[in-house]
C-alpha cells in the first residue's frame, strides 16, 4: 500500500490563500489548487473538504491574520491617533511592497457580494470586529482632542475602512508607492 504524502497543512493553506487572493474562487481550478498547494487532489478533499470549504477556511484564516495585524497597529504608539495613522500608513506600505498586490477579503466581496451566505457571514464578522477596534481608538483620540469630538465615531470608522480598501484596490491597479502614501497622508490629515 502506498503511503500518503505528508505535507504541512498551514503551508498548503497559505498557498491556497495566495491563489484565491490572486484569482478568486471561480478563477482557481482544482488543478490550480493542486499545483499551487503542492498536494494531491484527494489530499485537498481529505484535509479541507470541498473547494468551497477550502475557500471559507482560507478566507477566515486570511481575515483573522489581517485583523490581528490591524489591531496591533491600532494599539501602537503613545496616543490613539498614532495607532490610527500607523494602521493607514502600514496599509499603504504593505500594498506598495507586495509583488502582486491582492486582498482575499476584498476579492471575496467583489466576487460574491452577498450571494454566498457563508462568505457574507465571515466577511461581516471581520468587518464588525475591525469597525469596533477602530471606533475604540477614535473615541480615545476624541477624548484628548486629537480628533474633533463632533464627528461621528462610526462615520470615521467607515471612512478609514474605505481608505484601507481604496489603498488595496489602487495598489492592485498599479498605483505607485508615492500615490499610496499620498492617499494615506490625506486620510490621516483628515482625521486631525
Amino acid at each position: 500500500m502506498a503511503r500518503p504524502k505528508e505535507f504541512d497543512r498551514e503551508d498548503a493553506l497559505a498557498a491556497a490563500i495566495d491563489l484565491f487572493a490572486q484569482r478568486g474562487f471561480e478563477g482557481s481550478s482544482a488543478s490550480d489548487l493542486v499545483e499551487k498547494m503542492g498536494i494531491g487532489r484527494q489530499s485537498i478533499y481529505d484535509t479541507f473538504g470541498s473547494k468551497h470549504d477550502l475557500y471559507l477556511e482560507a478566507l477566515r484564516t486570511y481575515l483573522a491574520q489581517r485583523l490581528h495585524g490591524q489591531i496591533e497597529a491600532l494599539r501602537s504608539g503613545p496616543a490613539a491617533i498614532d495607532g490610527l495613522a500607523k494602521l493607514i500608513f502600514s496599509a499603504a506600505d504593505e500594498a506598495a511592497a507586495a509583488k502582486a498586490p491582492a486582498c482575499l477579503g476584498i476579492g471575496a466581496i467583489c466576487e460574491f457580494g452577498r450571494s454566498d451566505p457563508e462568505v457574507t457571514k465571515v466577511s461581516q464578522a471581520n468587518a464588525l470586529a475591525l469597525r469596533r477596534a477602530l471606533a475604540e481608538r477614535v473615541l480615545a483620540a476624541q477624548s484628548v482632542g486629537d480628533i474633533a469630538g463632533d464627528l461621528d465615531v462610526n462615520d470615521i470608522a467607515a471612512s478609514i475602512v474605505a481608505t484601507l480598501t481604496g489603498i488595496k484596490v489602487a495598489a492592485r491597479a498599479g498605483a505607485s508607492r508615492e500615490t499610496l502614501r499620498a492617499i494615506a497622508r490625506l486620510a490621516v490629515r483628515g482625521l486631525r
